[in-house]
Order: structure tokens, then sequence, then C-alpha cells
């Protein structure tokens, strides 16, 4: 393993946790987040999403790691198609049956997860455009990130082992959610094992790809009218005035 792909792994183990941690005690400490709170959060993420990505990707074709390493071809494009199509509903399913459990049996109104939904889900039109965008980026960087360079150095570091690939790259991946506090850590880790194993399987990045997106994308549209957040939208208008 090249020295800097080491010093790419370590980063994503120890710096972007404590980041990610560093951020939400700072939103966490807020009252309550205004449109401007929540617009720049979305500019930032998609800013540090891309540079990140695109470091990597730099460093990645630097060293020769060809795209199909990366995960970026597609080698069985009808079987990469279905499993994107089935892991997309699969993955909505859930987030529906989720959101409505949530509406009947709100027992976890206090948790991290609700109380950061609050804070930076969108509550208006243009936030949604917005969000969009973050959605977009997120699903494309993190996978490409995690499914798509990490799962593929720790794979060719140790012996060849699919499985130290997949579950290696599910632990950075549920790490990198650690400001989720424990539960969201543990789902998360689930997810990545899922995501990883099907990016394994097909060759591609696609499926992955398009079930983050669907999954954040469920999550920023619909969560809200769950949780009553859009009606603080007007409240939150007035205090920028």
């Amino acid at each position: 393993m090249p020295r800097e792909f080491a010093l790419i792994l370590l980063f994503l183990a120890s710096a972007v946790p404590l980041l990610g941690r560093h951020r939400t005690r700072q939103l966490m400490a807020m009252p309550q987040t205004t449109k401007a709170n929540r617009l720049a959060l979305y500019r930032s993420t998609v800013a540090s999403q891309w540079v990140g990505a695109a470091f990597i990707f730099w460093r990645a074709t630097a060293h020769r790691v060809p795209p199909s390493g990366l995960g970026l071809a597609i080698p069985q494009a009808r079987l990469a198609v279905v499993a994107a199509m089935v892991l997309s509903a699969l993955v909505l399913a859930n987030q529906l049956l989720s959101l409505r459990r949530l509406a009947h049996e709100p027992t976890d109104a206090g948790s991290i997860l609700l109380q950061l939904a609050r804070k930076v889900f969108p509550q208006d039109h243009g936030e949604r455009l917005a969000f969009l965008g973050v959605v977009l980026t997120v699903s494309l960087c993190e996978e490409f990130i995690f499914r798509g360079f990490s799962q593929h150095v720790l794979e060719t570091a140790l012996w060849g082992s699919a499985l130290a690939g997949i579950f290696g790259s599910a632990i950075l991946f549920a790490l990198a959610h650690l400001y989720q506090g424990s539960r969201g850590v543990i789902a998360t880790f689930v997810v990545g094992v899922l995501f990883a194993s099907v990016r394994s399987y097909t060759g591609s990045l696609l499926a992955p790809i398009a079930a983050h997106f669907t999954a954040d994308l469920t999550a920023g549209l619909f969560a809200p009218a769950h949780l009553g957040i859009g009606r603080s939208a007007l409240r939150d208008g007035k205090n920028e005035l």
C-alpha cells in the first residue's frame, strides 16, 4: 500500500470523525438554525465533499489505480442496473417505514438524530433545491471515497480479501458518522456492509450511489413533515429580518 494511501485511510478514520463531532456540537449549541445557517451548512458540505473526493481521485490515478478498481466502471450493466433498482427500493421502503413509525411512536424525540434533523433539514422550496445538491454530492462523493477508494485499497492491501474490503470500508463509513451517536454508528455500519457487498458483487458503484441518494433524499424531503419542522420556517424567516 502506498504510504499516502495509508495516510488517507488514517485521516478518514480519525480526522473525519473528529471534525464531524465538532460541527455537530456547534449545531447542537444553537437554540435553532436559520435559513442562512442551513444554506451555509449545505455549501460547506458540498465544497468539502468534492474537494476530498477530487484529491483522492487525483492520488489514486497518480498511482495508476484503474477506474474499475475504484468502482467507476460498469462491467455488467444489466446486473448493475437491476441491483441499483432493488437496493434503492429496499432502502426507500425502510425509510418510509421508519418515518411512519416515527409519526406514530415518537419515543426518540430527544435523540441526537432527531435534534440534528430539526436543525439541518430543509424547510422551504429554496432550501429543498439546495438540499438536492447536497444529497447528490454526498451520494457520489461518499460512495467513491468509502466503497470506491477505501474498499479497493483495503482489499488489495489485505491479501486480496473481499471481506476485508467490505468490513474495513464499512468501519470507516461508520466512524465518519460518529456524530450520530452509537445507534447511528451501528446503523451506518450495517448499511456500509450491505452497500460494500453489492459494490463487490457488481463491480460498480452504481447501486450504492442510487441507494444512498434515495435514502438521503427521502429523509430530507419527508422527515420534516413528520417532525413538524416546516412550521418553523416562517418564524426563522422573521428572525432573519
